[in-house]
Protein backbone atom coordinates (compact mmCIF):
# COMPACT_ATOMS: atom_id res chain seq x y z
CA UNK A 1 0.00 0.00 0.00
CA UNK A 2 1.24 3.39 -0.74
CA UNK A 3 2.65 5.73 2.24
CA UNK A 4 -0.39 6.47 4.81
CA UNK A 5 -0.50 9.44 6.94
CA UNK A 6 1.76 10.50 9.20
CA UNK A 7 1.75 9.51 12.40
CA UNK A 8 1.55 13.15 13.67
CA UNK A 9 -0.90 13.75 11.33
CA UNK A 10 -3.36 10.93 12.06
CA UNK A 11 -2.89 12.44 15.65
CA UNK A 12 -3.91 15.96 14.35
CA UNK A 13 -7.10 15.03 12.92
CA UNK A 14 -8.62 12.83 15.30
CA UNK A 15 -8.71 16.06 17.21
CA UNK A 16 -9.93 17.31 14.32
CA UNK A 17 -12.42 15.22 14.05
CA UNK A 18 -13.58 14.86 17.88
CA UNK A 19 -13.68 18.80 17.65
CA UNK A 20 -16.14 18.64 14.31
CA UNK A 21 -18.27 15.68 16.18
CA UNK A 22 -18.68 17.94 19.27
CA UNK A 23 -20.00 20.68 17.18
CA UNK A 24 -22.86 19.01 15.84
CA UNK A 25 -24.01 17.48 19.03
CA UNK A 26 -23.82 21.17 20.43
CA UNK A 27 -26.35 21.98 17.37
CA UNK A 28 -28.94 19.05 18.02
CA UNK A 29 -32.45 20.41 19.34
CA UNK A 30 -32.68 17.28 21.05
CA UNK A 31 -30.05 14.27 22.32
CA UNK A 32 -32.78 12.21 22.00
CA UNK A 33 -33.23 12.69 18.14
CA UNK A 34 -32.56 9.74 16.01
CA UNK A 35 -29.47 9.01 13.84
CA UNK A 36 -30.45 8.74 10.25
CA UNK A 37 -27.36 6.31 9.56
CA UNK A 38 -27.31 4.25 12.25
CA UNK A 39 -31.58 3.99 13.42
CA UNK A 40 -31.20 2.02 16.13
CA UNK A 41 -29.37 5.03 18.16
CA UNK A 42 -30.16 8.36 19.48
CA UNK A 43 -27.66 11.35 19.56
CA UNK A 44 -26.92 10.65 22.38
CA UNK A 45 -26.30 6.80 22.27
CA UNK A 46 -23.88 7.76 19.34
CA UNK A 47 -22.24 9.99 21.56
CA UNK A 48 -21.85 7.93 24.26
CA UNK A 49 -20.51 5.05 22.24
CA UNK A 50 -17.93 7.58 20.92
CA UNK A 51 -17.03 8.80 24.19
CA UNK A 52 -16.82 5.03 25.68
CA UNK A 53 -15.15 3.39 23.03
CA UNK A 54 -12.40 5.74 22.66
CA UNK A 55 -11.83 5.31 26.97
CA UNK A 56 -11.46 1.30 25.74
CA UNK A 57 -9.37 2.18 22.69
CA UNK A 58 -7.18 4.78 24.96
CA UNK A 59 -6.39 1.82 27.65
CA UNK A 60 -5.70 -0.84 24.65
CA UNK A 61 -3.37 1.41 23.27
CA UNK A 62 -1.83 2.06 26.75
CA UNK A 63 -1.82 -1.90 27.68
CA UNK A 64 0.51 -2.71 25.01
CA UNK A 65 0.99 -6.20 23.21
CA UNK A 66 -2.35 -7.86 25.11
CA UNK A 67 -4.39 -11.44 24.23
CA UNK A 68 -7.83 -9.44 24.61
CA UNK A 69 -8.98 -5.32 24.05
CA UNK A 70 -8.74 -3.70 27.72
CA UNK A 71 -11.43 -1.56 29.47
CA UNK A 72 -11.35 1.75 30.76
CA UNK A 73 -11.36 1.24 34.68
CA UNK A 74 -13.41 4.04 36.71
CA UNK A 75 -14.58 6.03 34.09
CA UNK A 76 -17.87 8.24 34.58
CA UNK A 77 -20.90 7.65 32.55
CA UNK A 78 -21.89 10.06 29.50
CA UNK A 79 -23.44 12.95 31.59
CA UNK A 80 -27.14 13.99 29.76
CA UNK A 81 -26.42 17.43 30.04
CA UNK A 82 -25.22 18.89 27.07
CA UNK A 83 -22.24 21.39 28.26
CA UNK A 84 -21.42 18.64 30.63
CA UNK A 85 -21.27 15.54 27.99
CA UNK A 86 -19.36 18.27 25.61
CA UNK A 87 -16.53 18.22 28.19
CA UNK A 88 -16.76 14.35 28.56
CA UNK A 89 -16.38 13.60 25.08
CA UNK A 90 -13.01 16.30 24.79
CA UNK A 91 -11.69 14.42 27.93
CA UNK A 92 -12.44 10.93 26.43
CA UNK A 93 -10.56 12.27 22.75
CA UNK A 94 -7.70 13.17 25.15
CA UNK A 95 -7.23 9.93 27.12
CA UNK A 96 -7.09 8.06 23.52
CA UNK A 97 -4.81 10.75 22.23
CA UNK A 98 -2.47 11.31 25.43
CA UNK A 99 -2.17 7.23 25.38
CA UNK A 100 -1.16 7.43 21.51
CA UNK A 101 1.80 9.95 21.78
CA UNK A 102 3.03 7.72 24.79
CA UNK A 103 3.33 4.72 22.86
CA UNK A 104 4.29 5.93 19.65
CA UNK A 105 3.28 4.75 15.73
CA UNK A 106 5.06 1.32 16.19
CA UNK A 107 4.34 0.18 19.57
CA UNK A 108 2.33 -3.49 19.32
CA UNK A 109 -1.35 -3.62 21.36
CA UNK A 110 -4.26 -5.91 20.96
CA UNK A 111 -6.69 -5.25 17.85
CA UNK A 112 -9.21 -6.96 16.28
CA UNK A 113 -7.65 -7.35 12.61
CA UNK A 114 -4.99 -10.37 13.17
CA UNK A 115 -5.09 -11.37 9.59
CA UNK A 116 -5.75 -7.99 7.91
CA UNK A 117 -2.81 -5.88 5.92
CA UNK A 118 -2.75 -3.98 8.87
CA UNK A 119 -0.25 -4.25 12.02
CA UNK A 120 -1.20 -4.51 15.00
CA UNK A 121 0.62 -1.29 16.35
CA UNK A 122 -0.99 1.84 18.28
CA UNK A 123 -0.32 3.46 15.05
CA UNK A 124 -2.90 1.34 12.93
CA UNK A 125 -5.27 2.09 15.77
CA UNK A 126 -4.74 5.60 15.30
CA UNK A 127 -4.98 5.44 11.62
CA UNK A 128 -8.54 3.38 12.31
CA UNK A 129 -9.79 6.15 15.11
CA UNK A 130 -9.63 8.38 12.52
CA UNK A 131 -11.83 6.69 9.91
CA UNK A 132 -13.90 6.02 13.14
CA UNK A 133 -14.32 9.02 14.19
CA UNK A 134 -15.00 10.57 10.72
CA UNK A 135 -17.61 8.58 9.82
CA UNK A 136 -19.63 9.33 12.93
CA UNK A 137 -18.89 12.81 12.81
CA UNK A 138 -20.63 12.21 9.29
CA UNK A 139 -24.01 10.52 11.43
CA UNK A 140 -23.87 13.19 13.95
CA UNK A 141 -23.96 16.01 11.30
CA UNK A 142 -26.62 14.23 9.02
CA UNK A 143 -28.75 13.76 12.15
CA UNK A 144 -28.68 17.58 12.46
CA UNK A 145 -29.02 18.06 8.82
CA UNK A 146 -25.94 19.37 7.98
CA UNK A 147 -23.69 16.76 6.86
CA UNK A 148 -20.31 17.80 5.47
CA UNK A 149 -17.95 16.26 2.40
CA UNK A 150 -15.08 14.38 4.64
CA UNK A 151 -11.45 16.14 4.57
CA UNK A 152 -10.01 14.54 1.74
CA UNK A 153 -6.75 13.77 3.37
CA UNK A 154 -8.96 11.97 5.79
CA UNK A 155 -10.71 9.83 2.82
CA UNK A 156 -8.26 9.40 0.43
CA UNK A 157 -6.63 7.49 3.28
CA UNK A 158 -9.88 6.13 4.47
CA UNK A 159 -10.20 4.11 1.19
CA UNK A 160 -6.82 2.79 2.25
CA UNK A 161 -7.54 1.99 5.65
CA UNK A 162 -10.96 -0.10 5.13
CA UNK A 163 -9.89 -2.07 2.20
CA UNK A 164 -6.49 -2.83 4.09
CA UNK A 165 -8.20 -3.21 7.62
CA UNK A 166 -11.58 -3.89 7.34
CA UNK A 167 -11.33 -6.33 4.36
CA UNK A 168 -8.55 -7.78 3.79
CA UNK A 169 -7.77 -11.18 5.08
CA UNK A 170 -6.43 -14.27 4.68
CA UNK A 171 -9.68 -16.62 4.63
CA UNK A 172 -10.30 -18.14 1.44
CA UNK A 173 -13.03 -15.88 -1.10
CA UNK A 174 -15.91 -18.40 -1.27
CA UNK A 175 -16.86 -17.74 -5.05
CA UNK A 176 -15.05 -17.25 -8.28
CA UNK A 177 -11.98 -15.08 -7.79
CA UNK A 178 -12.20 -12.00 -9.02
CA UNK A 179 -10.97 -7.87 -9.01
CA UNK A 180 -12.37 -5.33 -7.83
CA UNK A 181 -11.53 -1.51 -8.51
CA UNK A 182 -11.97 1.63 -6.26
CA UNK A 183 -11.22 4.67 -8.18
CA UNK A 184 -11.42 8.34 -6.60
CA UNK A 185 -11.93 11.42 -8.27
CA UNK A 186 -8.60 12.61 -6.59
CA UNK A 187 -6.98 10.55 -8.47
CA UNK A 188 -5.92 7.98 -6.51
CA UNK A 189 -6.69 3.82 -7.50
CA UNK A 190 -7.49 0.94 -5.34
CA UNK A 191 -7.95 -2.35 -6.40
CA UNK A 192 -9.14 -5.37 -4.01
CA UNK A 193 -8.10 -9.03 -5.18
CA UNK A 194 -10.84 -11.82 -4.27
CA UNK A 195 -9.51 -15.66 -4.19
CA UNK A 196 -9.15 -18.96 -2.32
CA UNK A 197 -5.91 -17.14 -0.86
CA UNK A 198 -8.21 -14.68 0.73
CA UNK A 199 -9.01 -10.62 -0.17
CA UNK A 200 -5.95 -8.39 -0.77
CA UNK A 201 -5.93 -4.70 -1.72
CA UNK A 202 -3.37 -3.12 -3.08
CA UNK A 203 -2.84 0.21 -4.87
CA UNK A 204 -3.06 1.03 -8.72
CA UNK A 205 -0.51 3.09 -10.45
CA UNK A 206 -1.46 6.37 -11.94
CA UNK A 207 -2.91 6.60 -15.53
CA UNK A 208 -0.14 7.10 -17.71
CA UNK A 209 2.68 5.94 -15.56
CA UNK A 210 2.57 2.45 -17.19
CA UNK A 211 2.86 1.47 -20.84
CA UNK A 212 -0.17 0.78 -22.91
CA UNK A 213 -1.52 -2.26 -24.25
CA UNK A 214 -2.06 -3.41 -27.31
CA UNK A 215 -5.57 -2.03 -29.06
CA UNK A 216 -5.64 0.11 -25.27
CA UNK A 217 -7.03 -3.52 -23.40
CA UNK A 218 -5.71 -4.02 -20.12
CA UNK A 219 -5.17 -7.73 -19.51
CA UNK A 220 -6.04 -7.06 -16.05
CA UNK A 221 -8.91 -5.21 -16.24
CA UNK A 222 -11.44 -5.55 -12.83
CA UNK A 223 -14.38 -7.41 -12.86
CA UNK A 224 -16.32 -4.30 -11.30
CA UNK A 225 -15.12 -0.99 -10.53
CA UNK A 226 -16.34 2.05 -8.49
CA UNK A 227 -16.01 5.35 -8.92
CA UNK A 228 -16.91 8.69 -7.04
CA UNK A 229 -14.65 11.28 -4.38
CA UNK A 230 -12.58 9.60 -1.96
CA UNK A 231 -15.37 10.88 0.60
CA UNK A 232 -18.20 9.03 -0.98
CA UNK A 233 -15.93 5.88 -1.89
CA UNK A 234 -15.71 5.88 2.41
CA UNK A 235 -19.29 6.89 3.10
CA UNK A 236 -20.33 3.69 0.58
CA UNK A 237 -17.87 1.34 2.31
CA UNK A 238 -18.85 2.19 5.95
CA UNK A 239 -22.94 2.12 4.45
CA UNK A 240 -23.47 5.80 4.81
CA UNK A 241 -24.55 5.99 1.56
CA UNK A 242 -25.89 3.90 -1.47
CA UNK A 243 -23.67 1.92 -3.24
CA UNK A 244 -25.22 2.87 -6.47
CA UNK A 245 -24.81 6.55 -5.73
CA UNK A 246 -21.57 5.71 -7.38
CA UNK A 247 -20.72 4.99 -10.75
CA UNK A 248 -19.84 1.33 -11.12
CA UNK A 249 -18.36 -0.44 -13.94
CA UNK A 250 -19.37 -4.11 -14.51
CA UNK A 251 -23.07 -4.38 -11.88
CA UNK A 252 -23.09 -3.97 -8.29
CA UNK A 253 -23.61 -7.89 -7.69
CA UNK A 254 -19.84 -8.28 -6.75
CA UNK A 255 -20.51 -5.44 -4.16
CA UNK A 256 -23.55 -7.48 -2.79
CA UNK A 257 -21.16 -10.95 -2.42
CA UNK A 258 -18.87 -9.03 -1.28
CA UNK A 259 -21.06 -7.23 1.90
CA UNK A 260 -22.67 -10.52 2.43
CA UNK A 261 -19.18 -12.32 2.78
CA UNK A 262 -18.20 -12.75 6.60
CA UNK A 263 -14.48 -14.92 6.45
CA UNK A 264 -15.07 -15.22 10.24
CA UNK A 265 -18.22 -17.80 9.25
Amino acid sequence: MEKTLEFSDLLRLIDERSTAFRAAVAAAPSLDVQVPTCPEWTLFDLAQHIGEGRRDWAATVAAGPAPAKSAAEGAPAAPREREALSAWLAESTEQLLDALRKAGPDRGCWTWWETSQSPQTSGAVARHQLQQLAVHTYDAQITVGAPQPLPDEVALDGVDEFLSTCVATTSAWPHKPAAVDFHASEGRSWRLSLSADGARATRLPAPGTVPATAAGEDPDAADASFRGTAGELVLALYGRIPVDSLKLDGGRRLFDLLEAWDPDA
